[in-house]
């Protein structure tokens, strides 16, 4: 597929434009011209009828794909029939429920520990209410928290997500940002060195007695798709024990089966004290959690009030999405389709092609996966001019793929995509690289879209 002409290329021009026109600046991170009109499975549809590939799933948020029949039949029969739309001052049956099942999926460190679950609208705030509840049941105002992580987009999330910091954002007053170990490139020395620099660092921070709780991402995603080096969150969790400090894990992007495991910290044996979870967990809807203990998300009562939290509409969803996790295919398909669209990656990477030399790293787990591109081989200067190049010749090529941490092409598919798409992806991805090397992409197609 090559970019909409005639008609669809004029009806998606409309679109942009009246979207330009209408819709604020403040929530706009826009890298190509991308309208759809509907989805299904993988697929979005532009106006005009051109299908795309949807790699990145909406930033995880459709997780399950678009239009999956049992989410969507659990939102149409709570939609004919709202039991109100809020759990503020009443509760109806689907909110306890998914609070209850949500209890049942995310493991307790201790099973005389009471734990309750907040359910909101977002990832952003679910760690906003971990972190505010981490510092009411502590006394303590500090939170460590990494460089180029990111916990959401206003508030306390924000103030503590490094990639927001960098970009200019206000931090919070009390928050410490450490370097986040990357297997790909050490701090100082080897891998083991650079974690044992930073838990170092960690253990500093902890040992003044002022971190109520260490926020932390088990693959830092928009950071750039980074695997921790082995024995980062182990000794993050340590160190938390011997300080009197909550380690709060943030799974928003790549929990509920996108690894190819349930929960992410499944791949390190780590149990955190608050696990946060959102984007795929309403199937599109707007739905969050946090699941921790009760002293530190019951007080202060009242303390984190939306009107439309825990309406049934998007509790409907979620029990539906946790319903598919339980079931546990989409989780194995995440591995299987992981490791094949890894595997065709690589192989594009050695192959000699126009684009291949520009592959730094192909890294992730499961169905979150990271292309990072390099004005050479590994080791050398990031190309991140040609990732915004290569991402919207995926979208002209028929491919919705995003850039992370400038040089690092994201590729978070549904996990219901098939091996026919898997197989599809890889070689749109792959043709976008040596195309936008061949300078395919131009200056002028870039310049109305700011990206990050």
């Amino acid at each position: 597929m090559i970019a909409p002409a005639g008609r669809s290329r004029a009806e998606v021009e409309d679109l942009t434009a009246r979207d330009a026109k209408a819709i604020a600046g403040v929530e706009r991170l826009r890298f190509f011209p991308l309208a759809a009109v509907r989805g299904q499975g993988s697929t979005l549809v532009e106006p005009g009828g051109r299908e795309l590939l949807d790699l990145s799933a909406s930033w995880t948020a459709a997780g399950f794909g678009y239009g999956e029949p049992t989410i969507a039949r659990a939102i149409a029969d709570a939609a004919a029939a709202p039991a109100g739309a809020s759990i503020l001052s009443g509760t109806h049956p689907d909110a306890v429920a998914l609070a209850e099942e949500l209890l049942a999926l995310v493991p307790a460190r201790s099973p005389a520990t009471a734990r309750r679950v907040y359910l909101g609208h977002a990832g952003t705030d679910a760690n906003d209410v971990a972190l505010r509840g981490c510092r009411h049941a502590t006394g303590r105002p500090g939170i460590l928290a990494f460089e180029q992580g990111y916990h959401g987009g206003f508030g306390v999330a924000q103030g503590v997500s490094g990639v927001h910091v960098a970009a200019g954002a206000p931090a919070d007053p009390f928050v410490e940002l450490l370097p986040y170990p990357d297997p790909f490139r050490p701090h100082t020395g080897d891998s083991a060195t650079a974690v044992a620099d930073v838990l170092a660092r960690s253990a500093r921070a902890l040992e003044r007695g002022t971190i109520a709780a260490v926020i932390v991402e088990p693959i830092q995603s928009d950071g750039g798709v980074i695997v921790p080096a082995v024995g980062f969150l182990e000794g993050l969790r340590g160190l938390c024990d011997a300080h009197g400090a909550y380690l709060v894990l943030d799974e928003v992007k790549v929990g509920l089966g996108r690894t190819g495991r349930t929960h992410a910290f499944e791949h390190e044996a780590v149990l955190p004290d608050v696990l946060t979870l959102g984007k795929a967990l309403g199937g599109g809807l707007p739905l969050s959690a946090a699941v921790g203990p009760a002293e530190v998300l019951d007080e202060p009562v009242a303390s984190a009030l939306m009107t439309t939290i825990g309406n049934p509409i998007s509790c409907a969803a979620g029990r539906a999405v946790l319903r598919l996790v339980r079931d546990g295919e989409a989780t194995r398909n995440a591995r299987r389709r992981g490791a094949q669209l890894r595997r065709l990656l690589e192989d594009y990477a050695s192959s000699g092609r126009p684009g291949a030399a520009h592959v730094g790293h192909v890294r992730g787990r499961g169905l979150s996966l990271g292309v990072e591109l390099v004005e050479g081989r590994e080791g050398a200067a990031p190309a991140t001019a040609l990732t915004a190049r290569v991402a919207y010749r995926c979208w002209e090529l028929g491919a919705v793929a995003y850039p992370v941490r400038g040089n690092v092409l994201e590729l978070t598919p549904p996990l219901t995509i098939s091996e026919r798409e898997t197989q599809q992806a890889a070689s749109i991805v792959a043709q976008a690289i040596d195309d936008a090397v061949a300078g395919l992409v131009s200056d002028e197609q870039l310049a109305p879209f700011q990206g990050w």
